[in-house]
């Protein structure tokens, strides 16, 4: 049965899209991003809202979806019983386009990027087939399971850890995120996104504190109850993590991720995860010297546009 291409119109088809992730996930893969919390974020941007489509069989069934993130990531899933042979190519083609339709920074050499599991041969076999190359950089994901000891966070003198504080903070969490990372891409929508999220906890979205009151570091804290009711596991996340390039070899990082630890346990957590680039070599670790080991790597792609 042929299929078309619709652009997504929110607010009807988030709710299509979630509805979705549950018919063609089992519940093991709940979790796997992006999940119904990544798409919340992520579609609440509007950049993304014009940026991603859905295939419709005659009869109006959703078949597949297909994102270009905010930052140039090409997210895409399809039912296998209702895809046709060339929808795969056809999804490419379009987040090639929707990519070249974006401008591009003046020293950047404008490229498509996507991710999946190192050991999604799959689909690592899709992307190569479609003229994607495979970067040297990967993804890490550990865990740390939360009946093991936990050390109490030490901070250097005159720091504090506190909740976040919300809206009227957001802006200056922009800033110590773009600061952390050397990047302008996060913008105060995506932070604002972050806390209209249904499972946000307010008390979980840690900061820590500086003597001069300036934001140098913080720990996003997560608990998906939605989540953890579909796969039956009892996980939290504690990423992302980022300390401003003033405060960093402090400990920040780590004091922030132990009282994180501390938190999901109280709360009853079994599982702590969290993630981190191969590059990252101080946040590696900080994860290790927390107890926290690796479980798995994702493998990156990108394809010049």
């Amino acid at each position: 049965m042929p299929l078309t291409c619709h652009p997504y119109a929110a607010p009807h088809d988030l709710d299509v899209l979630l509805a979705f992730l549950r018919q063609i996930r089992p519940p093991e893969r709940a979790a796997d991003f992006p999940s119904a919390i990544d798409l919340r974020e992520l579609l609440a941007l509007s950049q993304v809202q014009a940026d991603t489509a859905l295939w419709r069989n005659a009869a109006g069934q959703l078949a597949a979806y297909s994102l270009v993130d905010q930052y140039n990531n090409l997210l895409f899933e399809w039912d296998p019983q209702l895809i046709s042979p060339d929808l795969p190519g056809e999804i490419i083609a379009w987040g090639v386009a929707r990519r070249r339709a974006r401008p591009a920074e003046d020293d950047e050499t404008p490229t498509l990027d996507a991710s999946c599991s190192a050991d999604n041969l799959e689909r690592i076999a899709l992307l190569e087939a479609h003229g994607f190359v495979r970067e040297p950089v990967y993804s890490i994901h550990l865990a740390r399971d939360l009946s093991a000891p936990i050390s109490q966070p030490v901070l250097p003198p005159g720091f504090t850890i506190r909740p976040a504080g919300g809206a009227a903070e957001a802006e200056a969490w922009v800033v110590l995120h773009r600061a952390a990372f050397g990047t302008e891409r996060m913008e105060l929508e995506e932070r604002l996104a972050m806390l209209a999220e249904p499972e946000y906890d307010p008390q979980l979205d840690l900061v820590a504190v500086a003597p001069d009151g300036r934001l140098a570091a913080y720990c996003m804290v997560q608990i998906s109850r939605e989540e953890n009711a579909r796969t039956g596991r009892s996980e939290g996340y504690t990423d992302p993590v980022a300390t401003h390039p003033d405060f960093q070899r402090r400990g920040l990082a780590r004091a922030l991720l132990l009282t994180g630890l501390h938190l999901l346990k109280d709360r009853g957590i079994a599982t702590a995860l969290m993630g981190t680039s191969s590059e990252n070599t101080p946040m590696l670790e900080t994860a290790r010297s927390v107890g926290f080991g690796v479980v798995s790597t994702g493998v990156w792609f990108s394809k010049p546009v």
